[in-house]
């Protein structure tokens, strides 16, 4: 999404009830239980689960919850996670990508279908939009902590960004996967809080909707993946989501 788009998500995401975010707290927490299970424990060599503490961090996740979820994930007795990834359109064409992790495939994949089916959209197979998209690092930084904007570029470029945007709300630093904890740690010892820093999926090319039908269903398509237990990311290019 744009980074106004993603900068009202984030912000959309901030705002919900304790209870909500518990739910975030729990998928963020299935996310760090595969990426421990792939790559091991320790941050400092498993580039995803160090993508992933710096996304529970930004979402306000307690150390100890983070200690114990990578403690919980290394252990024999931890839950057989699988990671789904499920791509498909959504109304007027727009490009979806969904990724969930899942103890159960026959309760997940049903699930996910009928949001797309009974949303006006329709659940394709594997790599059908994934080559509209391309997966990079993505910090946000707030205009309103006032930071000087030529301070913070030099800052982050000199710390390993690709690039560097200034958009109408905030800051926005884009960085290759491998490179996004890094230059996160380094704006922040320079002295920049970041509201959010986690990988991403830039479109190539986005979509309009006009209808007031394609709006509602889209929205309404976003909401309930989103809302489903399972699902840990909802990626899409609809340029003017609400």
């Amino acid at each position: 999404m744009s980074g106004h788009s993603k900068w009202k998500n984030i912000m959309h995401k901030k705002e919900k009830t304790d209870a909500q975010k518990a739910k975030i707290f729990t998928k963020i927490g299935k996310e760090m239980a595969i990426a421990v299970k792939a790559g091991g424990p320790d941050p400092t060599v498993n580039a995803k689960l160090a993508s992933l503490i710096a996304k529970a961090k930004a979402n306000n996740v307690p150390n100890d919850n983070i200690e114990r979820t990578i403690k919980k994930a290394s252990s024999s007795d931890s839950a057989n996670l699988e990671e789904m990834r499920y791509e498909g359109y959504g109304p007027g064409g727009v490009a979806v990508i969904v990724e969930a992790a899942t103890d159960n495939t026959n309760r997940t994949t049903p699930e996910i279908r009928s949001y797309f089916s009974k949303y006006k959209g329709n659940l394709g197979t594997t790599g059908c939009v994934g080559y509209l998209f391309e997966d990079k690092g993505v910090i946000m930084i707030s205009k309103e902590e006032g930071y000087d904007e030529d301070a913070l570029m030099e800052a982050a470029l000199e710390a390993g960004a690709a690039d560097f945007v200034a958009d109408e709300e905030a800051y926005i630093v884009y960085t290759e996967t491998s490179d996004l904890v890094s230059v996160a740690d380094a704006l922040e010892q320079a002295g920049f809080k970041y509201v959010s820093a986690e990988e991403d999926k830039i479109p190539s090319t986005y979509v309009t909707l006009t209808s007031e039908d394609e709006i509602k269903y889209m929205n309404l398509l976003i909401e309930h993946l989103e809302d489903n237990d399972d699902v840990t990311e909802v990626y899409h290019n609809w340029e003017n989501c609400d």
